[in-house]
């Protein structure tokens, strides 16, 4: 009886914590249900007769029903920050300079420059964290198409969000001079795929020569390096490209360029930290709060410790 009971009011108290939302779907579907488990990449929903788990990339709006049907808006992290784009077709890379030209940055400290993109009309832009390591006064630069020519914006109000030492990623936030909104570019959905032998381009600032663009191909989708994941590319990637963004030919960020090998001889041999990896980082930003308080910001977990042969039972 006694099991019973607290059975009985733990179930009473999970039902209590977990509202009804309605979830919007790509394409115009919705469903309703009680979200009862929030993973990175998916929601797990209750819809009275059976549990399913939907995308968090098929998510484009999330909203809280009331017991009396109105509905509240609930900010998800993919519609906070970044977005995908809708379904459209390859499109030649002089087709998508100028329109995303004007979401790529160049990011400097006092001590080096990289390369940045804008993920959110508000100003939130990603970069690598070697980029800003140790900095605290950081400036950002976009390159703005104007009627006749090229001007350039700085930003020295840049607050540093999130970053990862062990992700090489940080998220930065740039506090608008005007009313404009940023122009942000799309991350790739996993349904685009990522395949050997897809042409891909980045547009950074190599050495500082801003806005340059470099073409490959995707040469492998996943080359493991020191315990990490990358794309690896034939995009020509250089000191200043670290950071910015590397795009498919449907104008979609796959990838993050991170670093290149550049032993006496080799060529076209540049990595790219993955789209998926990027949205997880975005996805738990809270656990990547930058503290400028702690130095060893964000948080760091470390390995367990290895058991010895005899503990793990080996002789």
């Amino acid at each position: 009886m006694l099991k019973i009971g607290v059975l009985s009011l733990f179930a009473l108290v999970v039902s209590s914590l977990h509202a009804i939302h309605s979830i919007e779907l790509n394409g115009g579907s919705e469903l309703r249900g009680v979200i009862v488990l929030e993973r990175p990449d998916a929601y797990y929903v209750d819809l009275g007769f059976d549990i399913i788990s939907v995308p968090k990339e098929a998510v484009i709006g999330l909203t809280e029903v009331s017991a009396e049907g109105s509905e509240a808006v609930v900010d998800t992290p993919n519609k906070m920050l970044y977005r995908m784009s809708e379904e459209g077709g390859d499109q030649p890379i002089r087709e998508w300079i100028g329109r995303l030209g004007e979401a790529v940055a160049l990011v400097q400290t006092p001590t080096g420059l990289g390369s940045g993109f804008v993920i959110n009309e508000d100003g939130y832009i990603v970069t690598n964290d070697h980029v800003i390591a140790g900095e605290h006064r950081i400036s950002v630069t976009i390159f703005k198409d104007g009627d006749r020519e090229l001007s350039k914006v700085t930003y020295d109000d840049v607050r540093i969000v999130a970053t990862s030492s062990e992700l090489d990623l940080a998220l930065l936030k740039v506090e608008p001079t005007s009313d404009d909104p940023f122009h942000s570019v799309a991350l790739a959905a996993a349904s685009s795929g990522v395949f050997e032998g897809q042409t891909v381009f980045a547009i950074g600032s190599p050495l500082g020569l801003d806005r340059t663009v470099s073409e490959g191909i995707i040469s492998v989708a996943n080359r493991v390096i020191s315990g990490r994941l990358y794309l690896q590319t034939t995009t020509q990637i250089n000191p200043g490209n670290s950071g910015g963004p590397l795009f498919n030919l449907r104008g979609e960020v796959v990838g993050v360029n991170n670093m290149k090998i550049a032993a006496v001889g080799a060529e076209g041999l540049g990595f790219s930290i993955s789209a998926d990896v990027v949205k997880s980082f975005l996805d738990n930003r809270d656990a990547y709060a930058f503290d400028p308080r702690n130095p060893n910001t964000g948080f760091r977990y470390l390995s367990p410790p290895k058991l010895s042969p005899v503990a793990s039972g080996h002789k």
